[in-house]
């Protein structure tokens, strides 16, 4: 399962208002895992940043005179999401401007939807936890994450943060550095382990009884209904839905 963990920085807060994207950052996983591929770039957005927003994220006018602009990196954006599920943390917020800047390149184009699947991470955690802040902010001190670089919001760090806390929130992975795979090679062993020799007394097979199985079934079933249909039990065993 293909995954990438998204967030945008933008010049203020509403693309009906003409307001434009600055700054892309996603951080792929799959099964689980980082794969070291990431996107990430700073964009020229043709108008001003409103004041207000540079004090969330601290990037200028200045800062990106020289940058380029979202068609000259839409291809090559398109090519890392397609066919992925994107998480992201208030989605409509980061859909409704990537949507925004697809239509200003032409309804050739399509929208963000035509290319891959996007599940909310704040909608995941409200299910989660009712009634209670769920900020990345505050997720990070629930699932003891630390996020002491984050001062400034910025687009990859906070995609990058956003990925320990999904993580967690899926299944209790708290960590991204068991076997993590970068672009020059597969993943690495962890430290401590030990090929099992071949010699060794066969293990038991002990099957479920009918029960267990169907309690197993609705377990997984659950599972589905609470991370929005991404059981990686499933993915990983090849195991039918119900």
């Amino acid at each position: 399962m293909r995954q990438i963990i998204l967030d945008t920085e933008t010049t203020g807060l509403e693309p009906e208002n003409g307001h434009r994207i600055i700054e892309i950052g996603g951080y792929e996983i799959e099964q689980r895992r980082p794969t070291g591929r990431r996107f990430h770039e700073y964009l020229n957005p043709d108008r001003s940043v409103d004041p207000e927003a540079v004090e969330v994220h601290g990037i200028t006018d200045q800062d990106l005179m020289d940058k380029p602009r979202f068609a000259d990196i839409a291809a090559r954006f398109i090519d890392f999401v397609t066919d992925a599920e994107l998480i992201i943390h208030n989605a409509p917020f980061d859909v409704g401007f990537l949507d925004s800047e697809f239509s200003r390149l032409g309804a050739q184009w399509g929208q963000l939807a035509d290319y891959c699947r996007v599940t909310d991470s704040l909608a995941l955690a409200r299910r989660r936890h009712p009634g209670q802040r769920n900020s990345l902010d505050a997720l990070c001190r629930r699932y003891a994450i630390d996020n002491s670089g984050r001062s400034l919001h910025g687009a990859l760090l906070d995609a990058e943060i956003l990925a320990e806390v999904y993580l967690a929130m899926t299944g209790g992975q708290v960590t991204l550095h068991l076997g993590a795979r970068d672009n020059e090679g597969p993943a690495q062993p962890v430290a401590g382990d030990q090929a099992v020799s071949a010699d060794r007394p066969r293990l038991p097979v002990i099957e479920p009884t009918a029960e267990e199985a169907a309690a197993h079934a609705a377990w997984l079933e659950q599972l589905d209904r609470d991370s929005d249909g991404a059981c990686v039990w499933r993915s990983l065993t090849g195991e039918a839905r119900a």
